[in-house]
């Protein structure tokens, strides 16, 4: 069976270049969301098993998303996707409760690895 997983980004050409990255190595995208509050009712219904988030978002920011979706269900699997220069958003992100981060521009082989560490 498939991992499931819930692209969040407020980027839609990021959104596409995650999902095809992901889907290219046998993953489902059940779902996507373009901000923090919409990634945060979009776990709720969907429960993925893995959700990918960026950090500067409309509404609501990714980190506080994962705050709220770790509220919600402690074992969340979320990797942070960020532009290079926010490290210390990096760090908060993981405090938050994130399981690992990428930085953009993707490399493909660099994220499908995150996300295998973050899926165990």
């Amino acid at each position: 069976m498939s991992h499931t997983v819930l692209v969040c980004d407020d980027a839609i050409f990021m959104r596409t270049m995650i999902s095809d990255i992901l889907t290219q190595a046998g993953f489902e995208i059940v779902g996507e969301a373009e901000s923090g509050v919409q990634a945060v009712e979009k776990y709720r219904q969907l429960k993925p098993d893995l959700v990918t988030m960026d950090i500067v978002m409309p509404d609501m920011g990714g980190i506080d998303a994962v705050r709220e979706i770790c509220k919600t269900d402690p074992d969340a699997k979320v990797l942070m996707c960020s532009a290079m220069g926010q490290q210390a958003l990096v760090v908060e992100a993981i405090q938050a409760g994130a399981k690992d981060f990428v930085v953009k521009p993707f490399q493909p082989s660099r994220v499908l690895e995150a996300v295998q560490r973050v899926l165990g």
